[in-house]
């Protein structure tokens, strides 16, 4: 059998394609996660693969890597079946993987950790004598310059980023499958990482890229694959395609990939943020000294590459730890450091993490749909809960914010992360705060998923409600914005326009540039 040529993919050559996916078929349980996959990448090409939460994807990618087995189906790598039931498989054959989450020893070097289970033989020393030259070789001939000798928790999230990809090589991958690679870098450093990958496909390497960025896609991609609901929908040639057709592809409808706001009409200082520092238990100064103001009818975006403090700060504005100094108030009252009292306020908070700060995941969804709010009298008193009225109000959630399957009595971890995600979404939003802290709106969200929350956020503006937004995502901080803080090392280093250009966002990002400090950021 022959897997069918997708439409789209280059020419045929006399090389065998790097990988041929042939019929791979899984289920779980009632799940058919993959239907029948058919895909051919070709040798030394970067191939994008997109589609919603729950379009199976990232099962393929696990069947490819040896995560899973299929139930039935081919793979073919250089143009021979193998059989893949591990990582080591995986690996034997010539493929490696860069995970969305470093697999890293922070306290280990560089080498140690390129090593690190394929040190083969007793003698370490050497085996990091052959790994170093090897690294050498490696650094020089794809621009991957990084210090062996370097503690891997001093790297900085690029560099550690590396240190995976050149894990990979050392293993001797000629195929890199790379999960979301640019989750948690800057843009400078994923122009470098994009930079990278080029440089290693025109070295002969195939790069497989799994990203919801449609602007990554275009970007870096020579071909894109579109899944939906577990089959293969579109094989497509990046430059003969747009981010809307791919969009539409994904989700199966036309999709508004640009925010559509108005000017914000700021009123009234309803979250007043003024010199809060956080030390954490070692006395570490983790949030120094931050003062902002958001007004009713506005939304305040906070930039930064996850580390900088962000989460800290999130956690002082909601009560869910108290300040070292400074103070926050909600429409004029202080917030206590509890997280019921700051909801009386009139704040509701969707935090960064669903999965271990938003949902109770064994929970079924009517459950998750009254989360910190089950107090209220409308739900009962004590161990006397109104089922009926918990019911009605997941209910009513669901068909309000499209959660599919809208299916109360269903375990909330049995939904797909973007269904996970409007559930707790719905949830603060139906409350009707003053103020809404939402961090991370559309992490591991798909892209129908996003354009909708996106859409609930901005009508919470024009409410005249007032919405502080944290996201490492630049592109929807200056979508969603009004006004954007920039956070570094703890610190807002600077206070921008959302139309001021990505570099320059990023540089402050990174700290290299100069402060921008502006009046709305020290009010």
């Amino acid at each position: 059998m022959t897997a069918p040529a997708p439409s789209g993919s280059a020419p045929p050559t006399s090389a065998p394609p790097a990988i041929e996916l042939v019929g791979i078929d899984k289920r779980f349980g009632a799940v058919h996660a993959n239907k029948d996959i058919n895909l051919v990448i070709p040798k030394g090409t970067i191939h994008g693969i997109v589609g919603e939460n729950g379009a199976g994807k990232s099962t393929l990618m696990s069947i490819l890597y040896g995560f899973y087995s299929a139930d039935k189906g081919e793979i073919r790598v250089d143009g021979k079946p193998v059989a893949i039931r591990s990582s080591q498989d995986a690996i034997a054959a010539g493929i490696g993987m860069v995970h969305q989450h470093f697999m890293l020893v922070d306290v280990f070097t560089v080498l140690e950790n390129v090593i690190l289970g394929a040190e083969g033989g007793r003698l370490v020393a050497k085996a990091e004598a052959r790994a170093r030259a090897e690294l050498h070789r490696l650094e020089t001939e794809y621009d991957l310059a990084v210090d062996p000798d370097a503690v891997v928790e001093t790297l900085s999230v690029g560099l550690q980023q590396r240190v995976e990809i050149l894990k990979a090589l050392y293993r001797g991958a000629e195929i890199l499958i790379l999960d979301e690679p640019t989750g948690v870098l800057t843009p400078s450093e994923a122009d470098h990482l994009f930079r990278i990958l080029r440089q290693l496909r025109d070295q002969g390497k195939t790069i497989i890229l799994i990203t919801h960025k449609l602007r990554e896609i275009m970007a870096v991609t020579d071909h894109v694959s579109v899944m939906r609901r577990g089959e293969m929908v579109a094989h497509l040639t990046t430059a003969e395609t747009s981010m809307e057709k791919i969009a539409e592809a994904m989700v199966g409808r036309h999709v508004l990939l640009e925010v559509d706001k108005g000017p914000a009409n700021p009123g009234a200082v309803l979250l007043d943020v003024s010199g809060v520092s956080v030390r954490d238990k070692r006395g570490v100064t983790l949030v120094d000294n931050v003062s902002f103001q958001v007004r009713a009818g506005e939304i305040v975006g906070i930039a930064g590459v996850a580390g900088n403090g962000q989460s800290e700060l999130i956690e002082a504005i909601t009560g869910i730890r108290a300040p070292t100094s400074g103070t926050v108030t909600v429409n004029g009252q202080p917030v206590p450091a509890d997280p019921a009292k700051v909801r009386d306020l009139g704040l509701a908070h969707v935090p960064e993490d669903r999965h271990h700060m938003g949902l109770v995941l064994p929970f079924e969804a009517r459950e998750n749909a009254i989360l910190g709010y089950q107090d209220d009298p409308r739900y009962g008193s004590g161990l006397m809960q109104d089922a009926g009225a918990i019911l009605k109000t997941c209910e009513t959630q669901m068909a309000a914010y499209d959660v599919r399957p809208p299916t109360p009595r269903l375990r909330t971890s049995l939904f797909s992360g973007g269904n996970q995600q409007k559930i707790v979404v719905a949830r603060e939003i139906e409350r009707d705060p003053k103020v809404l802290v939402v961090g991370q709106p559309t992490r591991g969200v798909d892209i129908g998923a996003i354009e909708f929350i996106h859409k609930r956020l901005i009508d919470l503006r024009d409410q005249g409600k007032a919405v502080l937004l944290i996201s490492v995502e630049l592109d929807e901080i200056r979508s969603l914005s009004d006004r954007v803080l920039v956070m570094f090392a703890g610190k807002v280093v600077g206070e921008v326009a959302p139309s001021t250009g990505e570099g320059e966002i990023g540089l402050l990002m990174a700290g290299v540039a100069k402060d921008r400090q502006g009046k709305g950021a020290g009010a």
